[in-house]
């Protein structure tokens, strides 16, 4: 069985590697996810990708994957320091979460410094830059392996 994780990504990442690049890099979403894609294959993993800048439409998308995904690796970007309701559709969810942040939030300002959706996720990665994506999906799949199943 090949195994579907979901990679969501929040505001304002639709237009990484022209934003801000030295806090964000100069690496794309589309790059980003062409190369998860690549990485994907030789793990036998099938990606699904959603972006939006909109919180009520990542809402939806995140109930949308339970019973779907084995897995989800999300950046909620701002969202992350705010938003209940995607904090809500996360604790919902009854798979293993990975939070991703490009930059440290932790070393930037103080708004930052606080991420309530990390409070429900299963990890959380920040300041790796692009490759964080693929150390939560290693990660994801390191968690789903050593979950018993009951069938």
């Amino acid at each position: 069985m090949t195994l579907k994780i979901a990679v969501v990504n929040g505001p304002n990442l639709d237009i990484l590697g022209k934003r801000e690049p030295k806090i964000y890099g100069a690496t794309t979403l589309a790059e980003i996810e062409a190369w998860l894609r690549q990485e994907a294959r030789s793990l036998s993993v099938e990606l699904q990708f959603f972006q939006s800048n909109s919180e009520g439409s990542i809402i939806d998308y995140l109930h949308e994957l339970e019973g779907v995904v084995q897995g989800l690796v999300i950046n909620p970007a701002a969202f992350s320091h705010y938003s209940v309701a995607i904090r809500d559709a996360l604790a919902f969810l009854s798979i293993p979460i990975v939070e991703v942040h490009l930059s440290n939030i932790y070393a930037r300002e103080g708004f930052r410094h606080h991420s309530i959706t990390s409070e429900v996720v299963t990890a959380q990665i920040s300041g790796l830059g692009h490759r964080g994506y693929l150390l939560a999906l290693e990660g994801l799949l390191a968690l789903i392996e050593s979950t018993p199943r009951t069938e």
